[in-house]
């Protein structure tokens, strides 16, 4: 039946479940598309960029720029004020010239005159192998925004040096990645000065770097002056040098630096990269090819599609562990299928939005299926929780095919809970049902709540009495323990019942009439399973330690006692509570005796070692030792005073 249950449900459930997976996806795939679309998004791909762009990159050309820092060497050895002389920068060039370099760019704005000998001196030096430093600024006004531009001094252009525009430009976030797309950019003119053709790359195209500060070969500026007394032979020999600031410590995002910039390389050293090394690699990126190109919008767009169809292909029929590996399988291709594609095709399609498509999906899918599972749960439980024990319909949920009939023989401890003169308390309550039923559910719902809170198993309700065990349907290998620890924490919630009933009496100033209980806990074999007919059926125990617990349950009120405990529930517990032995009894139905105990706390140890000696006269027929103990005990231990009086009593 619960079979047939689970069949219907998932066929109700499969087109409802198959609509809402297709309406899941085409919500996460409008959101996503929503999100991609506001401008902090694209920071989050670069940032997916700079990671890609920096795993296993392309190593640093053999000839490339060798980079002349003006660092903190070069000053003190120059000992002149910035901006150095022009004659110096006039003596620089003709080092390098003379030491073999192809072209010289200086990363340095000449657009203002200084001296007239010094400006001599200069464009004396200059030619068509030399590139000189310009500027590019957007400058926004209420009215419009103007691009202006700064170049160098006429006289300098005219000895045939090359004007090239060394702004670079930032992202969102303030870091370099893209190449310049001007024609005329610094890195574009001194490769033009060194004799190569390049073009300028499209727009947006993103730069391809090597490294973090001094990657490339720096040398001081000062040693570029003497390269012959400081430099190793042919340093400079057939190579592009690029002049500019480049402090040899390099500086941090936090400090910032004059002419240094962020890179993709910033997240992992923390440092800036001087200008001129930022020329340097836009130059090696323009002459061989290393610039990588942004996938266009309609590519992205297919890319998104194509893994959201992958999360509604993977969740199509259902989720579990094997779409959680399935799940992170396809993440991972798409994550290295984009790194695949930068680094062989040198095209970047980001993979974030993609995969966060198909988490959203995936995960939404997997919510759904557990909160339908979760309600089929229900559904079985309310429909076969009537007659069957909680933790016996969560098995049966799981697993239906535990629905049948039989048993097994196990050891289990049975509690017995009974409410003392309950006929009496129905009785006055006769005119009121109303009041009498709101009475009893009062009083089963706290000392049911303590059976299960105890992992026990409710077997029945009869009338105004409890029946349940323990270690059955699931094992429990501490099942006495928490027996009597369930019937201890039962006699505390009757107490705390009565507290609330008394207060309640009192405000209406009526009588009251405490409620109290008595338990019965007892061990033994069992057989526990599903019994009755094949129409109607429960789960419940019978056996000899099932009768036994029920006959202790009505024995307690003979000895007085809220609690009494079988012989092998004692033994199991004696090293966990506080037995008290009081009998041996052959209670009604059984031919053999048994010893009875009960359990409270708070009893010195020489009281309890009185206790023993008066059960053992007892045993031994010592009845005058008894009557000599009965006082004193009743004084020590006073919950069981009329245990002592009867005990001493009996024998005259």
């Amino acid at each position: 039946m619960i079979r047939g249950l689970f069949t219907r449900a998932s066929d109700r459930w499969k087109p409802r479940r198959r609509r809402r997976s297709v309406l899941l996806a085409l919500v996460v795939l409008v959101a996503v598309i929503g999100i991609t679309r506001l401008a902090a998004w694209s920071l989050v791909d670069d940032r997916g960029f700079d990671l890609f762009s920096t795993l296993w990159h392309a190593p640093l050309p053999d000839d490339g720029p060798v980079i002349v820092a003006i660092d903190e060497p070069s000053f003190a050895e120059i000992n002149a004020q910035w901006p150095w002389p022009r004659s110096l920068h006039a003596k620089l060039i003709r080092a390098l010239r003379d030491a073999g370099a192809k072209a010289v760019g200086l990363d340095i704005i000449f657009a203002e005159p200084t001296t007239e000998e010094e400006d001599r001196a200069f464009a004396d030096a200059l030619g068509p192998d030399v590139v000189l430093a310009g500027d590019e600024t957007l400058i926004s006004t209420a009215v419009a925004d103007q691009f202006v531009r700064t170049l160098p001094l006429d006289r300098f252009l005219r000895t045939g040096a090359r004007p090239g525009i060394a702004s670079i430009s930032l992202s969102g976030d303030g870091v370099v990645r893209s190449l310049p797309d001007i024609s005329d950019s610094f890195a574009g003119e001194v490769a033009r000065a060194a004799g190569l053709t390049v073009e300028p790359p499209a727009h947006g195209t993103l730069m391809q770097t090597f490294g973090g500060p001094r990657t490339y070969p720096t040398v001081s500026y000062y040693q570029a002056l003497d390269p012959e007394h400081f430099l190793p032979p042919d340093t400079f020999r057939n190579r592009v040098v690029i002049v500019g600031l480049s402090l040899q410590n390099a500086p941090t995002v936090a400090g910032g630096g004059a002419d240094a910039f962020s890179t993709p390389y910033t997240m992992y050293t923390g440092s800036l990269v001087a200008g001129a090394e930022i020329h340097a690699a836009i130059f090696d990126n323009l002459r061989k090819g290393f610039g990588i190109a942004a996938a266009s919008p309609e590519a992205g767009l297919l890319f998104l599609f194509c893994a959201v169809a992958s999360a509604v292909v993977l969740t199509w029929r259902g989720t579990g562990w094997p779409t959680a590996i399935g799940g992170l399988a396809v993440v991972i291709a798409m994550v290295a299928g984009s790194y695949l594609v930068l680094h062989y095709g040198r095209v970047f399609i980001s993979p974030i939005a993609p995969s966060l498509a198909f988490i959203l999906i995936a995960a939404g899918q997997s919510t759904f299926d557990y909160a339908a599972e979760r309600r089929s749960r229900r559904e079985i439980t309310r429909a076969f929780g009537q007659y069957l024990s909680p933790d016996l319909v969560e098995r049966l949920a799981q697993d239906p095919s535990h629905l049948k009939l039989g048993g097994e023989k196990r050891v289990l401890s049975i509690l017995f809970c009974d409410v003392r003169g309950f006929t009496t308390i129905a009785e006055g309550m006769k005119d009121d049902p109303e009041q009498l039923t709101q009475l009893i559910n009062r009083l089963l719902t706290p000392l049911s709540e303590v059976v299960l809170a105890h992992g026990g198993t409710i077997d029945k309700y009869i009338g105004d009495c409890i029946m349940a065990f323990w270690n059955a349907p699931l094992d429990d290998a501490l099942h006495a323990q928490h027996a009597v620890s369930a019937a201890l924490g039962m006699l505390e919630a009757i107490d705390r019942l009565n507290d609330e009933l008394h207060a309640e009496a009192e405000a209406r100033d009526e009588p009251f009439t405490p409620l109290r209980i008595g338990i019965g806990v007892n061990t033994g074999e069992c057989v526990v399973g599903n019994m009755g007919s094949t129409r109607r059926f429960d789960y419940s125990a019978l056996g000899d330690a099932v009768n036994l617990a029920s006959r202790l349950e009505g024995a307690s009120k003979l000895f007085g006692v809220p609690l009494l405990i079988g012989e092998n529930t004692a033994t199991l517990v004696a090293n966990e509570f506080p037995l008290f032995e009081l009998d041996r009894v052959t209670v009604k139905g059984r031919t053999v005796g048994t010893a009875v105990s009960t359990v409270f706390g708070g009893v010195a140890d020489d009281a309890a070692g009185l206790h023993r000696t008066f059960v053992a006269a007892f045993y031994a027929g010592d009845i005058d030792t008894c009557r000599g103990l009965a006082d004193r005990l009743s004084g020590e231990i006073p919950v069981l005073a009329d245990y002592y009086r009867q005990r001493a009593a009996a024998g005259g």
